[in-house]
């Protein structure tokens, strides 16, 4: 957590402070906490750009962050996620939920790094996007390729490994619908010409869902995707969807951001699963720490718990479920391990804390009186676990600014 400047805090609004503040009197994830209330951040900064978000990697690169529970695995994801955004970098952040987006199943998880997908600002003045979908159609629009046929331009700006029905499906999603008579449209040939279900259609597929597949060629010869008979419109498995992730990636570069950055929060529920969904998980995780191309612009990012590392090393690899030792192929990841805030960092804290409630709510907070008072009430809570003692620190403050509320109006009675 950062110690920030006193003056950080008069450029925010005492509205948003307050929001802070009664988000972590409930435990509550905020984004402004993750910025005023980081401290460390010289040496987290540092590893994200030595080991992340190197400038000048030519192929995907990753962090895993290491902590035990409550030693702010979350909170430094939520400060990656920001830091990125701020450096360009597109970001997705999710949790891998091993009952709503389990790692094996990677269609799951693809289709929820794509929703979850945020862009950052692109300058002043200028509206950033709310989707991949928005931004795909902007960028798209912006090309203006020499030929006469746009569709196969449009395909060429794709990179080469995404799968095909993905590359007809995006092409569609930038191409308009074909026009056609309202007199010829009872003919039987034109029988599947129904352009209000287009876009649902294209979405949905470019989402990793179920369509039919009669609606799907419909959508895409009517949008004029000329190459689509080309190749297999089918998917099937787990790797359409993980090569198209790896595309992805690719292509926002080529769209002018920085990167894919991939923050997946809850990793250890990889190693809860039977041992055979383990290995698919494990597959799965080797070709997104070790593409076999390169992949520059892809940056995952995986926090686990020491569980994680040490069921590493006790699985049996000799089962014909594993393809290989991943204890062995993975000695060389790069981990960044979290450890409890010391006293002396929580002591900063509390320093910054009493500004800040000071700030939100418009009264006088004595710094020499409240230090020892919060440096007392340290030594009482559980520091390995920010969350309940940030809560408890909030309400220690909550209680002093009541009585001198309190006092000041029977001085005033008086």
């Amino acid at each position: 957590m950062r110690q920030p400047a006193v003056t950080a805090l008069h450029n925010h609004s005492a509205f948003q402070l307050r929001r802070l503040l009664e988000r972590l009197r409930e435990g509550l994830y905020d984004p402004l906490a993750v910025r005023l209330l980081t401290v460390h951040h010289a040496d987290l900064d540092s590893r994200i750009q030595h080991d992340l978000l190197h400038p000048g990697a030519n192929t995907a690169r990753h962090l895993c962050l290491c902590g035990a529970y409550g030693q702010g695995k979350s909170h430094t994801l939520a400060y990656i996620h920001e830091y990125a955004l701020q450096q360009g970098y597109v970001v997705s952040s999710i949790n891998l939920d091993p009952r709503e987006v389990p790692l094996h199943q990677f269609r799951q998880v693809y289709r929820a790094l794509l929703r979850a997908m945020t862009f950052p600002a692109r300058g002043v003045g200028t509206a950033r996007p709310v989707s991949f979908l928005e931004a795909w159609r902007l960028w798209a629009a912006a090309q203006r390729p020499d030929t006469t046929d746009p569709a196969t331009a449009l395909a060429a700006l794709l990179p080469g490994r995404m799968p095909h029905i993905f590359k007809a499906i995006l092409v569609a999603l930038a191409r308009s619908t074909q026009d056609i008579p309202a007199g010829l449209r009872i003919l039987a040939r034109y029988r599947d010409f129904q352009p209000g279900d287009f876009p649902w259609t294209l979405r949905r597929a470019l989402y990793g869902e179920a369509v039919p597949a009669a609606r799907l060629r419909a959508a895409l010869k009517y949008r004029q995707v000329s190459f689509y008979r080309q190749a297999s419109l089918a998917l099937s498995g787990q790797e359409p969807f993980l090569h198209m992730t790896l595309a992805l990636a690719q292509l926002l570069r080529t769209m002018g951001y920085r990167g894919w950055v991939l923050l997946f929060d809850e990793g250890e529920a990889i190693t809860q699963m039977p041992r055979p969904r383990r290995a698919r998980s494990y597959r799965l995780l080797h070709h997104l720490f070790y593409p076999d191309v390169p992949t520059p612009g892809l940056y995952p990012v995986f926090a686990f718990t020491p569980d994680f590392f040490q069921r590493l090393q006790d699985e049996d690899y000799d089962l014909p479920s594993f393809e290989r030792n991943y204890a062995q192929a993975w000695r060389q990841l790069s981990v960044y391990h979290l450890g409890g805030l010391s006293r002396a960092a929580w002591q900063e804290l509390c320093h910054t804390l009493v500004g800040l409630h000071a700030a939100a709510y418009g009264w006088h907070a004595d710094q020499a009186h409240l230090g020892p008072l919060l440096t007392t009430r340290l030594a009482m809570l559980p520091l390995h676990d920010p969350r309940a003692t940030l809560k408890a620190l909030v309400d220690e403050l909550d209680q002093v600014q009541q009585q001198t509320f309190f006092a000041q109006s029977v001085g005033v009675g008086d």
